[in-house]
């Protein structure tokens, strides 16, 4: 959780003070005033309803750490540890070669004067032949993200009858001003990198096209419900899955219509990962609801032979789904959070579980590198993690036994959260295929937090559907390494044979229906 800020200082609101007293306050002091307001009153309610530390509440108002690599974190408390084991060599942040232009046009230029097995001109004796490694060039232009052509059609009249001729539109001008890809990127700028409506009327203006943000709102909301049975599918597919994650961030919907008997004041976009097979499913869901309340909606339509799926949120009892069965794992990263955040006033303390906790990742990144099967997975951590999950389990309990560590203090509550939640994040050391933690899910949710942080709010509940399933889509074509403008594209161009049949039309295989097709016509 993090406080919102906004651009005020103290001589403002001095300002602002004086001239209430003298002239009504215009709508941006009423604005900072307002949020002044809430940040106290939200201050004070934390204050009163948690024991936090000065550290807690800093975190709170100003936002968490950059980091929390073990390295950089203990790096501040004592520098000559050395680490407990050499790590992988990542790959390189040099220059993009020019494979990694996927969408590029490739464009052959053969050479003008020589063709294979022509006489070398330098020796005259040899045979030129082509090679493996061709030299690349990379050519990059800027452009407008919305382009427009103007068609100019000749129109004669007859002196005598009147009659109008006008050329016929060539093919490429479409039925349509606005063309499927403009609204593809419209939606991908919005709520795939969280670039508002009125951003986009701003930049294009600039440009020299004109896209008032009313009538980018207006062509998503439409195309909206073409794409409607492709996110029902998603979600009727993420039900079935073998892994689920959860979580949920705040949000806010200005005109939200609540139930008469509805007592709760928050609004939240819950974000769930569904792991099915091979493929990865996002699915967002803004609203009232919690993300356990919306995992129930969602394992509903589970079917009804499958056993339960493995659930991996953080602690919170709001991510459990209710009445629903499922495997429950809590995230490791969240219960290392806690000592992270007293590393200052424990170090040694700290230091000992950070490391530990450094090993066991460590332990599953070199699974997931190995490509090691969920057997193969278990008994590797079985062999390399229990015995450190053990040690560490046996080094909590010394430090309350022997009176160490004050259960109240920062340390302890952070033990005593291990001690709490010990059986479901220790369970990828018993069930096969468990992950440990839920950053999955967290990422997922950065679409949500960056919406809520450049566009501030949904104005309606119709809007944040709408919002909801273009960022489903997004974030599930990225998870599955589709090029999520494309598949927006060929979505909205096959609205009939979407409708249809939307399984054929996911983010993994709509490639190979389009294949399909072309070969059939």
């Amino acid at each position: 959780m993090r406080l919102e800020s906004t651009e005020v200082n103290i001589e403002e609101l001095k300002q602002l003070v004086k001239q209430g007293g003298l002239e009504p306050l215009s709508s941006e002091g009423q604005r900072k005033l307002m949020a002044l307001i809430e940040t106290v009153e939200t201050v004070t309610e934390l204050l009163e309803g948690r024991n936090l530390t000065i550290k807690q509440l800093h975190t709170l108002l100003l936002g968490p750490r950059t980091t929390e690599k073990t390295d950089k974190v203990l790096g501040q408390v004592n520098d000559h540890s050395e680490p407990t084991h050499r790590k992988r060599p990542q790959k390189g942040h040099g220059r993009n070669g020019a494979a990694d232009y996927q969408s590029a046009p490739h464009v052959r230029i053969e050479h003008p004067t020589l063709k294979p097995k022509d006489r070398c001109p330098e020796c005259l004796r040899g045979k030129v032949y082509p090679v493996k490694e061709e030299r690349s060039l990379v050519r990059i232009v800027g452009r407008p993200p919305l382009e427009a052509t103007v068609y100019q059609l000749e129109t004669l009249r007859c002196n005598l009858c009147d009659a109008v001729f006008t050329p016929p539109a060539p093919q490429e001008a479409g039925p349509d001003k606005y063309h499927h890809s403009a609204v593809s990127m419209i939606a991908l700028l919005k709520y795939g990198t969280g670039f508002p409506f009125y951003r986009q009327q701003r930049l294009e203006s600039y440009l020299g096209i004109p896209m008032p943000a009313s009538t980018a709102w207006e062509l998503v909301a439409v195309a909206a419900q073409s794409l409607m049975p492709v996110w029902e599918e998603l979600i009727r597919q993420g039900a079935q899955g073998e892994i689920v994650y959860n979580d949920d961030t705040s949000m806010k919907i200005v005109c939200f219509v609540r139930e008469v008997s509805d007592q709760r004041t928050g609004l939240f976009t819950s974000g769930i990962v569904s792991a099915c097979g091979q493929h990865r499913i996002a699915l967002f869901f803004t609203g009232r609801k919690h993300a356990g309340e919306n995992l129930a909606d969602l394992l509903a339509k589970r079917n009804q032979e499958l056993g339960p799926p493995i659930q991996m949120c953080d602690a919170l009892s709001r991510n459990a789904p209710g009445p629903f069965n499922v495997i429950l794992g809590n995230c490791l990263a969240h219960a290392r959070r806690h000592f992270v955040d007293v590393v200052h006033a424990f170090p040694d303390h700290c230091r000992y579980v950070l490391e530990t906790f450094r090993e066991v990742f460590h332990h599953d990144d070199l699974a997931r590198h190995l490509q090691l099967d969920p057997g193969q997975r278990l008994a590797y951590h079985q062999q390399h993690s229990q015995p450190l999950m053990d040690k560490l389990n046996c080094w909590c309990k010394e430090q309350f036994d022997q009176r160490i560590v004050e259960p109240n203090s920062g340390l302890g509550k952070a033990i005593q959260y291990l001690f709490n939640h010990w059986e479901p994040l220790t369970l990828f050391l018993r069930q096969p295929n468990a992950p440990i933690t839920s950053n999955i899910v967290e990422r997922a949710l950065k679409k949500s937090v960056l919406h809520r942080k450049n566009s501030l709010f949904y104005r309606t509940q119709n809007g944040a559907r709408v919002g909801d399933l273009f960022m489903s889509l997004i974030y599930t074509a990225e998870l599955c390494g589709a090029n999520a403008f494309d598949y927006l594209t060929q979505l909205q161009r096959h609205p009939e044979e979407v409708a249809r049949a939307p399984a054929r039309w996911l983010p993994w295989n709509y490639r190979d229906t389009l294949l399909e097709s072309s070969i059939a016509a």
